[in-house]
């Protein structure tokens, strides 16, 4: 008894320190040393790793929100959300025969420039059959005056007065008269809109409040006008400027005109003499295209219509939060922040679409928004769905974060692709509104893959390093800890051995 008596207590932590100190002060007269600094501890490689994937998702979010704000100017709409004109355009040829499948693009790829030389924003323009054209205009109201301009043949020529054989419109040229008829085949041009190198609008010189569109040809077009003139100016003969068969304007000739530089007047308004210029610009159809059928959209309809896809959305959303909120508890905090990750990275994306003009938002590309967003929760819950299981399987909540996780997005991302392959074959297959639901699709799909990789992932095993152990039951892990406990348990009694008291803490439970 007295040898235990006599033997020495433990030291703690803080009585070894006090003994440190101490010894410290009776050294070196009596000075207390500084006690030694300790080294900080370095972040894990792991957790440096996921913290800088974070960032940077982060700092992504915030260009993206730069990008598509203010949303309503950022994101362009298609004419069946913001209203337009739909016109059916049908091509023929003046011999009677049918146009060929290259015409037919030629014809496509003019009218294009010339509805985009117009201003008209994410126009569409598609072949439909064989010899009808789709051309649909957002914004646009006049469907009249859209036929007009793109349907224009544009067909330049240049020919002289005294090569016109049709009495009858001879008369009435040299009367002053404009916009006169010429048959074909009673006229020879010296000149055609081959030869124009660039053209121009600015006021008419001749008539004040008129304007002309200037036109400068390349240098095989000059000579020739300039030979012309120089023949035709001792007389002062005219030269009739001809488009599409009709009588522009008839100028006479006062002098030589070398730099082949020539002015088409004929008392045109600021956008009559822009449409013409767009006419000439974009060249000559090869075939006719005759007005067939159109539609015209009113932006009241359009907006009805976004604001219904919208709130379908946003219901959508709203039902899958209070879901997750109540079959995952604090996890759907998880889930929710992944779809608001999801939701910044999309509409980025479709804004500097936008922007470049490869995007605009129609009703079909709507509801591939609103089934990708499902998609997007869908992946959140096999994730949750795998890192819970791996709980229940015997794993600490940290272990489980990173197998579940990466189990999770694997079957996530096998269904992603399935997905994203069928939006790709929507897409480069499909026309018209179809394709603009495979594209949005496309988009969902690769930024869910970027949110899963980005956020989600890291997120979950940040959290499941000390914060979802602590409170387990407020992120609705504890049953799945207390189902590993009791597995574990039966296990042991399984094999004959005694079973311990549970000590298992916040999810640290092993089989």
């Amino acid at each position: 008894m007295a040898q235990k008596q006599d033997r020495e207590a433990p030291k703690t932590g803080l009585d070894r320190w006090n003994a440190t100190e101490s010894k410290s002060r009776g050294s070196k007269g009596g000075r207390s040393a500084r006690p030694a600094r300790t080294k900080r501890r370095r972040m894990n490689p792991t957790v440096r790793r996921y913290v800088s994937t974070i960032v940077v998702t982060a700092v992504v979010c915030v260009a993206c929100i730069f990008c598509f704000t203010p949303l309503g100017e950022r994101i362009t709409t298609g004419l069946d959300i913001q209203g337009g004109v739909s016109v059916i355009l049908t091509a023929s040829k003046q011999d009677g025969s049918a146009p060929t499948a290259d015409e037919m693009n030629t014809a496509k790829t003019i009218v294009e420039k010339r509805v985009n030389t117009l201003g008209a924003s994410e126009a569409t323009v598609q072949v439909q059959g064989t010899n009808s054209i789709l051309v649909q205009i957002p914004g646009a109201t006049d469907a009249d005056s859209a036929v007009q301009t793109i349907g224009q043949t544009g067909h330049l020529e240049f020919v002289r007065l005294d090569d016109i054989g049709d009495a009858d419109a001879l008369a009435k040229i040299e009367a002053g008269a404009s916009n006169v008829t010429l048959e074909q085949g009673t006229y020879t041009a010296f000149l055609d809109g081959s030869y124009i190198e660039s053209t121009s609008v600015a006021q008419s010189s001749t008539s004040v409040g008129t304007y002309a569109v200037n036109i400068t040809f390349n240098s095989e077009g000059a000579d020739i006008f300039d030979q012309v003139t120089k023949e035709l100016a001792p007389t002062n003969g005219q030269i009739c400027i001809v488009l599409d068969g009709v009588v522009q304007s008839a100028p006479a000739v006062q002098e030589e005109i070398s730099g082949g530089k020539v002015s088409i007047t004929g008392n045109f308004t600021s956008d009559a003499a822009q449409e013409l210029k767009t006419v000439l610009d974009s060249g000559s159809l090869p075939v006719s295209l005759n007005y067939s059928e159109s539609r015209v959209v009113g932006p009241t309809l359009g907006q009805d219509s976004l604001n219904q896809g919208i709130l379908a959305l946003v219901i959508g959303v709203a039902i899958v939060i209070v879901y997750l909120f109540f079959f995952y508890r604090g996890l759907g905090l998880l889930t929710l922040g992944s779809l608001v990750v999801f939701a910044i990275l999309y509409l980025g994306l479709l804004a500097i679409l936008s922007h470049y003009g490869m995007f605009s938002l129609s009703l079909p590309g709507l509801a591939g928004m609103v089934l990708t967003t499902g998609s997007a929760a869908d992946s959140s819950i096999l994730v949750l769905e795998r890192f819970r299981e791996e709980i229940r399987m015997g794993r600490t909540v940290k272990n489980a974060s990173v197998s579940g996780a990466r189990h999770g997005i694997m079957t996530s991302l096998d269904a992603d692709i399935v997905t994203l392959v069928t939006a790709l074959a929507l897409f480069f297959v499909g026309t018209g509104t179809v394709k603009g639901f495979g594209l949005t699709l496309a988009l969902g799909v690769a930024c869910d893959i970027v949110t899963m990789f980005g956020f989600k992932a890291p997120t979950l095993r940040l959290l499941a390093a000390h914060v979802i152990p602590s409170h387990p039951g407020f992120w609705g892990v504890d049953q799945d800890i207390a189902e590993a406990e009791r597995r574990s348990q039966e296990a042991q009694k399984a094999r004959g051995a005694k079973v311990p008291a549970s000590s298992a803490k916040g999810g640290e439970a092993r089989a």
